[in-house]
């Protein structure tokens, strides 16, 4: 399901026009990036919590060349589904 897809259905669940739909997912998006930027974790209860998580600098070998090279650390998104959310793909 496309980002347009999900506007869509909303649009028509709530009898909202299709620019008022966008423009509550366009704005519930930028609010989770903004706050997993600041470091928050955003839970949304009964789907999941996004989270952002510390990776450590590693060494790893390129496979075509042998050669060792060393990948900076950084920041990346995480997901964790609730349990509801489990349950309801199972």
């Amino acid at each position: 399901m496309t980002r347009a897809e999900i506007v869509k259905r909303i649009a028509t669940s709530t009898g909202w026009s299709h620019a008022v739909a966008d423009r509550a997912v366009r704005s519930m998006l930028a609010g989770i990036r903004t706050a997993l930027r600041r470091g928050d974790t955003v839970t949304l209860v009964g789907f999941g919590t996004f989270s952002a998580a510390r990776r450590k600098a590693r060494t790893v070998r390129n496979p075509r060349t042998g050669r060792t090279v060393t990948v900076t650390g950084g920041r990346l998104p995480r997901f964790r589904p609730s349990r509801e959310l489990r349950q309801a793909v199972r």
